[in-house]
């Protein structure tokens, strides 16, 4: 068994470790946003499946011989496609729903190879079994899941850390090429059958019903996962961490499920699954989603797992006799690409909201009343554990559907695309009526509804805050101003234009624009020369030639969470060319989550820049909001202008044993904010 099982482990090693390596690379392309990742996983799981029919066919139509050749011949020519690294011609020239590039980027980068280490699994499997003539190998199915999740946990940990992004891609082509070479003795070696396992008697085929619900478990499980995952990334930040720890939670109940018998059992998985469901359920609107990361992270992956170990748990103990496998793996797999086209592809497109989440585990509780349906308590019955079943997945999917429909009453606007939901609603509070734009759970700037103060800079960005004191401070010297603005949100910057003031906003979500210009009075007000740029702003920026800001406002979030490629050495140095020689880079850092001063503080030292940090409590009047802005700047007498009189300021600071963000390298577990 030793060949089958290296090149098994080594197969799914490389499966799992090339995900997290390529969409980190292609994720500044799209924008930082969570749902690049989305779309990444979907991209594997259509492949998956794609591989797991393959496999399937060869094993059921050609004969051993012909299995041989024919998959010795895709593995050399997978071999020419090596390294694994993207063009750069798919970087996006415009902007809109990049969905579909980022399939055919992954096709082109990496499709063949992640095709073929997708089909190693089960087809290994079933050369082992009619070489051995042995029964069930299911031992190697576990075997596989743990080679995937030990790639998942290396890569932030151990990989990601010490390794460039090409020296990744160069590592892992290599190490493909290995796998290439185990994968064809194992072909060779299993190229004649066994005749004692050809003469055994094949068990009887799967009904229609085993098939339905394998598809079905292995949905639920798929849309948990990634809908979990969104919701993570959306509000913390969308990074290798947060991807690959609800993947291997997802793929550790795999190897659990399979590897024993004796380790899934329903006596104490279901009874903490179903309370698990309706705690999930509630952190999706408690305090407004806005959950405290200490509580979030660990009750969603707990959540997961629980729920993943129902599904799998169940899928092992419906598993068929060997000379299945490979269909049984085939519904697994269709069942899994499921769940990823729905949250990735469906749910964007046909709900207004974030409905793929409740969705799931509605579905998670019906699953458990139908795995139960026909279990038996001794000295009780049947019915009695039917009817609490019943009643629990009844009482959860009504809660979400109440809360649903409370959370989304009263608003003027409701809409969604690949980069998240847009919100608009009208507030009344005590003196004074406002309009908010929400990303997700964050509120994305605000204006009050009074004719004579609607165009005041309120929230995040008055004039004390350290955006506000930075362009009044660029105003002050006389004359025209040029702004540029990193993030459009409702529009609130823009008011501080004035006539033959100069302002460019670069925008990524298409949907902005159209609310800014019709919701909200800022932007269209401003008499100043302005325009709005869609698409990535570093892809923007990188094209245009010197812009000569005096001020730029980087104030790119994503619900809480920032792109981390606008704020890498890279991005610094690119803003810094368009900054004029004694420009003002102004950072928005305010977040409920990431402490993201020392990531500022390293890139300016970096730069030889002063660095200050100017904090607003929004005491000012009701409307306003506390906020931290840090703000770099060759010329630090700025800082002694009549602007910054009585601001709340201080140094930027960093830790000296704080690395450098770069497009390579960033680390975000160590600027969690736990507390």
């Amino acid at each position: 068994m030793t060949v089958y099982a290296v090149t098994i482990f080594l197969s799914a090693f490389l499966l799992f470790q090339v995900q997290p390596l390529i969409a980190k690379i292609i994720l500044p392309w799209f924008g930082g946003s969570a749902a690049v990742w989305a779309a990444a996983l979907l991209f594997f799981q259509l492949v998956l499946l794609a591989g797991y029919a393959y496999s399937h066919a060869l094993i059921r139509y050609a004969k051993p011989k012909a299995q041989m050749f024919v998959h010795a011949g895709l593995l050399s020519l997978s071999c020419l496609l090596l390294p694994i690294l993207p063009s750069p011609s798919w970087k996006p020239s415009e902007a809109g729903d990049p969905t579909m590039r980022i399939l055919l980027l992954l096709a082109a980068t990496v499709g063949l190879p992640y095709f073929l280490l997708s089909s190693t699994s089960p087809l290994l499997q079933a050369w082992y079994v009619r070489r051995s003539g042995t029964g069930m190998p299911y031992r190697l199915f576990a075997l596989s899941n743990f080679g995937s999740m030990l790639a998942l946990i290396s890569f932030p940990f151990l990989v990601e850390p010490r390794l460039t992004s090409r020296q990744q891609a160069i590592t892992w082509s290599l190490g493909y090429i290995f796998f290439a070479l185990l994968c064809v003795a194992a072909a060779w070696r299993s190229r004649e059958g066994s005749a004692r396992h050809a003469r055994e008697k094949k068990s009887p085929a799967p009904r229609i019903a085993d098939l339905i619900l394998w598809i079905a478990l292995a949905a639920c499980a798929s849309t948990l996962l990634v809908s979990i995952t969104n919701h993570l990334s959306q509000n913390v930040a969308p990074i290798p961490l947060l991807w690959v720890i609800p993947l291997a939670l997802y793929l550790l109940t795999f190897i659990f499920a399979f590897e024993s018998d004796r380790i899934y059992r329903r006596w104490w998985v279901i009874p903490l699954a179903i309370p698990a469901i309706g705690a999930m359920a509630y952190m999706i609107w408690v305090s407004s989603g806005n959950l405290d990361i200490k509580w979030m992270i660990p009750g969603y992956c707990l959540g997961l797992f629980l729920c993943c170990m129902m599904c799998h748990g169940e899928l092992a103990r419906r598993r068929p006799a060997a000379d299945h496998l490979t269909i049984f793996y085939l519904m697994v797999s269709l069942g899994g690409a499921l769940g990823g086209i729905f949250v990735a592809l469906i749910a964007p497109r046909v709900f207004k909201d974030y409905l793929e989440l409740p969705i799931g585990l509605a579905a998670a509780a019906v699953l458990a009343a139908v795995v139960l349906w026909n279990v038996e308590i001794p000295r009780i019955g049947i019915w009695p554990l039917r009817f609490t079943m019943v009643i629990a997945a009844v009482m959860i999917s009504a809660y979400m559907i109440r809360m649903q429909r409370d959370e989304n009453q009263g608003y003027r606007l409701v809409a969604r695309n690949f980069y998240g939901v847009l919100r608009v609603t009208d507030e009344k509070a005590d003196g004074y009526d406002d309009r908010k734009l929400l990303h997700g759970t964050i509120n994305h700037g605000e204006e009050l509804l009074a004719e004579k103060m609607r165009y005041i800079p309120i929230s995040y960005y008055g004039e004390d805050s350290g955006v506000g004191r930075a362009i009044r401070a660029a105003q002050g010297r006389g004359g025209p101003v040029r702004v540029g603005v990193i993030g459009l949100g409702a529009g609130v910057l823009s008011t501080y234009g004035r006539a033959g003031d100069y302002y460019r906003i670069y925008e990524l979500n298409p949907l902005v624009p159209r609310i800014a210009e019709t919701e909200f009075f800022y932007y269209p007000h401003s008499p100043a020369d302005k325009a709005i740029l869609l698409g990535d702003a570093r892809l923007t920026l990188e094209r245009q030639p010197p812009q000569n800001f005096d001020v730029l406002a980087v104030d790119a979030f994503s619900s809480d969470a920032i792109p981390i490629h606008l704020l890498t050495r890279e991005a610094i140095a690119l803003y810094l060319k368009h900054l004029q020689p004694e420009g003002i880079l102004a950072l928005h850092i305010s977040n409920r989550y990431l402490d993201l001063e020392p990531v500022c503080a390293r890139a300016a030292q970096d730069f030889s820049l002063t660095a200050k940090v100017v904090d607003d409590d929004g005491e000012t009047a009701d409307y306003m909001s506390a906020s931290t802005w840090v703000l770099l700047t060759r010329r630090a007498s700025w800082f002694d202008t009549i602007s910054f009189r009585g601001a709340d300021i201080h140094p930027a600071a960093a830790p000296k044993s704080f690395r450098e963000w770069t497009d390579d390298y960033s680390n975000v577990f160590q600027i969690l904010k736990f507390k």
